[in-house]
């Protein structure tokens, strides 16, 4: 009965440690981008987040929209982490979204402007602040904007180093996970990266980002999945995920600076 217990607990101990290290895949992506937007806020900016959320605040809370889903009083905001999109959409079809936001329900990017409205009536709205940081990152990973019939690729399988999972969480956080590097490590890599780009990403807007999103995850359906190459897969998309880390910073940074402009 001791060694049953035993083993017990060992395979109770296991599992808590996969969930939780699987958790922190999602969690470094969204303190990635969260990093390099605070590197890139005016000061106004910095200062106001710094005031609502505390100092570096927009990264400690960058997980908190998906931490308040198992508060059932936030049950409404689920469905504000993604929007799911048909196949073959035009730049126009995508503006025509991004102008019509509940035009097939109340999804992210309705999210998105709902609480960009409330920050800028309240510049103190903790709430607004902590989902924006968040749903900014969600609009820069490309199977958050992925199809209806899959559940943005959660029903598309894929064996991942030995272990069956699915393209959504593989861009969730294990193509991210393939760096080895923590969230600060990342971040300044990614600023070294695409320091001599800064100025042009700058100029690119919230429509500019969803196309470039759109495109990746064009590309991450028709992708070969009868190759089971891993490493493979990494470097076929390694820059893309690079670009759009970088771009989610570089784009949460615009977002408050004009907020708090």
């Amino acid at each position: 009965m001791i060694e049953m217990n035993f083993k017990k607990n060992i395979l109770v101990a296991v599992l808590l440690c996969s969930s939780l290290f699987l958790w922190a895949y999602d969690a470094v992506g969204h303190r990635i981008i969260s990093d390099i937007a605070y590197q890139n806020l005016t000061k106004k900016a910095k200062k106001q987040c710094d005031k609502v959320l505390g100092v570096h605040g927009i990264i400690y809370y960058a997980t908190w929209a998906d931490e308040v889903k198992s508060d059932k009083s936030y049950d409404y905001s689920y469905q504000w982490h993604f929007q799911n999109l048909k196949d073959s959409l035009t730049a126009e079809g995508l503006k025509s979204l991004l102008d019509n936001p509940t035009a097939e329900g109340e999804h992210l990017f309705y999210a998105l402007n709902q609480m960009r409205d409330r920050l800028k009536k309240n510049p103190n709205d903790a709430e607004a602040l902590k989902f924006i940081v968040h749903l900014v990152g969600d609009l820069h990973q490309p199977m958050h904007l992925g199809r209806l019939t899959d559940l943005g690729g959660n029903r598309v399988s894929i064996n991942w180093f030995g272990r069956q999972t699915n393209i959504h969480a593989v861009w969730d956080g294990q193509i991210i996970d393939s760096k080895k590097m923590s969230y600060s490590e990342y971040a300044r890599y990614l600023q070294d990266k695409f320091d001599s780009e800064k100025s042009v990403y700058k100029q690119y807007t919230i429509l500019n980002s969803v196309e470039e999103a759109y495109r990746i995850r064009t590309a991450i359906y028709a992708y070969d999945y009868t190759d089971t190459s891993n490493y493979h897969y990494i470097y076929r998309f390694s820059n893309d995920t690079d670009e759009m880390l970088y771009r989610g910073g570089i784009q949460l940074a615009n977002v408050l600076n004009e907020i708090f402009k």
